[in-house]
């Protein structure tokens, strides 16, 4: 695949970023500010949390996971602007997975602020957060794991991988449910909301038309992709959500991509265009392994494929991760009559 590199529109932001430090605050704009939150154990480092100025405050963009280090770092960033975590007025969550949504509850705690989500994201809160659901998940992942092939002594620690993190997300039903097209109705902001299902069902972007800037979330990211993956709280086709959420903002009017991860950067069409291309090339590697044998589980596809690292060091967390996002685009590759699934226990996948 050709490469194509994107152009930082913060210098300092990229080079902390290549560096593996943490970026400064920064103002973007006036009236908005970048505040990086560290993520504890993460190869991300950091969540960038954006603060739009209010006439009465601050609205933020995301708000990072729940920890003091993080609830500490939001509130000196907001002080680099001049406000503080009382001022806070509206948390707009890209998605509810913690590093953008484990401290949403905190923050409305110490602020009074209303919390948005998109109603697909905010259906998923409950079960995955909160200590009376979260079994029913579990199981759920280990079914999904099972008949992918995940072999039977991998299966407890893979089907929990996730439960260590689960303490960093404060259980917090949000005050309002955001809907596409939906104008937030911040003054001094035309901020529309962008639903951009994929990543997670109810993902949102945010667009200021007037200010040619689209503040991104997970959706799009400068160097990586986001996981796509299937899992019990995924849709059933989460890659092709993820591929027309790609081609719906493609076109827009904007000037600079604001993303939840990495540095802000230029030329939104091209790094698009670079994301489907990567999945195309995936794709056409998974339809070639499954054409290799006549029936193979996802699991064995999964162990086949190109990753960033060897198979063998991936911890489990990222294992589990990988299988899923293997599974999305066998789901794909099915829909589109490429390969066909066989019912079992584990499934098997064959050349259509």
């Amino acid at each position: 695949m050709a490469k194509f590199v994107v152009t930082p529109s913060s210098v300092a932001q990229r080079e902390a970023w290549v560096s593996g430090a943490v970026p400064e605050v920064e103002r973007v704009r006036p009236g908005l500010w970048s505040i990086p939150v560290p993520i504890p154990v993460n190869p991300l480092r950091y969540v960038l949390v954006y603060a739009l100025e209010l006439p009465d405050g601050v609205a933020i963009v995301d708000a990072g996971w729940n920890t003091d280090e993080a609830y500490d770092a939001l509130a000196a960033g907001l002080a680099v602007a001049g406000y503080g975590i009382a001022d806070v007025k509206a948390v707009l969550v890209t998605h509810l997975h913690p590093d953008h949504y484990g401290l949403a509850g905190r923050v409305r705690e110490a602020s009074g602020a209303w919390i948005g989500l998109h109603p697909a994201d905010a259906g998923l809160v409950r079960e995955r957060y909160d200590d009376d659901a979260i079994d029913s998940l579990v199981q759920r992942e280990r079914a999904l794991l099972r008949r992918s092939g995940v072999p039977e002594l991998s299966l407890d620690e893979l089907a929990g991988a996730s439960m260590m993190i689960r303490h960093m997300v404060t259980m917090a039903r949000p005050d309002r449910l955001i809907e596409d097209g939906e104008d937030l109705g911040l003054p001094g902001w035309d901020l529309r909301a962008v639903w951009t299902p994929g990543h997670t069902p109810g993902h949102l972007c945010f667009l200021s038309p007037g200010r040619r800037l689209l503040l991104s979330g997970d959706h799009v990211l400068a160097k990586i992709t986001p996981i796509v993956a299937v899992h019990p709280q995924s849709g059933p086709d989460p890659l092709a959500d993820y591929l027309g959420s790609l081609a719906a903002v493609r076109d827009l009017d904007v000037d600079e991509v604001l993303p939840g991860h990495e540095y802000r950067f230029l030329e939104l069409a091209g790094r698009v265009d670079h994301v489907l291309a990567h999945h195309d090339e995936r794709l056409a590697e998974i339809d070639r392994v499954v054409g290799e044998d006549d029936g193979v589980t996802c699991w064995e596809v999964a162990t086949r494929l190109s990753w960033s690292r060897p198979w063998e060091t991936i911890p489990p967390f990222m294992r589990r991760a990988a299988n899923n996002e293997t599974l999305a685009h066998l789901v794909w590759l099915a829909g589109r009559g490429r390969v066909r699934r066989e019912e079992g226990e584990p499934e098997l996948w064959r050349r259509a």
